[in-house]
């Protein structure tokens, strides 16, 4: 597996691909191949949650757990599908939330690289995963990879909004850099089994905003293009 990256973050990780974890995630991603098993997102997706969005341009994070794990639905950004596949259900309880944070209404898919293209970083925890397998790759080696983009992007950039949905993505706020100025927003995740239990009523898209603003930075247009 070449690593192929967006420039700058190649620049903030570049001591990372040598690393014995990185070589591991790799030899991993080799054998399932070699086994004929199915892994999502394809292999020009993994990164693209960091493609979309150079260091400087990150506005806000929102963390999720691992890709989705049935076919046609991960492309490398947490929560959101290509067009043409259905939200799945904890996207279309982001779209209640949505419209009853900032009355913006459901879009008819659940793409959501509009909001990557203004800094919004969909980052998973894990960036891949073997089909139909939820979690198959959670103990590879990613998250030790992704805690550290985490942990450089908040010490590197100031006035970042995190958005932290279930106790997974809420237990990372520990990595984020404490004197950098950045708003850590956390909630239930929206998932059916949870989302009656605050992540409804969090407003976490206007309070974004709000703070964004409140540093004399652009706001997110939330609405899904």
């Amino acid at each position: 597996m070449t690593v192929k990256l967006e420039e700058s973050w190649l620049n903030l990780l570049a001591d990372q691909f040598e690393q014995p974890y990185f070589k591991q995630i790799k030899e991993k991603l080799m054998q399932e191949k070699a086994e004929h098993h199915v892994v999502y997102p394809p292999g020009s997706q993994i990164f693209a949650a960091l493609d979309f969005c150079p260091v400087d341009k990150v506005k806000a994070v929102i963390i999720g757990q691992d890709p989705y794990h049935n076919p046609g639905q991960a492309h490398g950004l947490c929560f959101s599908v290509p067009l043409g596949i259905q939200p799945p259900p904890s996207l279309v309880n982001i779209f209640q939330e949505l419209h009853d944070d900032l009355g913006i209404n459901p879009p008819p898919h659940g793409n959501l690289e509009s909001w990557a293209h203004q800094g919004i970083l969909l980052l998973n925890a894990s960036l891949t995963v073997r089909a139909h397998m939820a979690a198959s790759h959670a103990g590879i080696g990613w998250q030790q990879f992704t805690d550290t983009i985490i942990k450089r992007l908040s010490e590197t950039r100031e006035n970042l909004v995190f958005l932290l949905w279930g106790s997974f993505a809420i237990k990372k706020q520990e990595l984020v850099a404490k004197n950098r100025g950045h708003l850590i927003l956390t909630a239930p995740h929206p998932s059916p089994l949870s989302a009656y239990r605050g992540f409804f009523g969090c407003k976490h898209f206007s309070k974004a905003n709000e703070y964004l603003k409140s540093k004399g930075l652009e706001p997110i247009d939330w609405s899904i293009k």
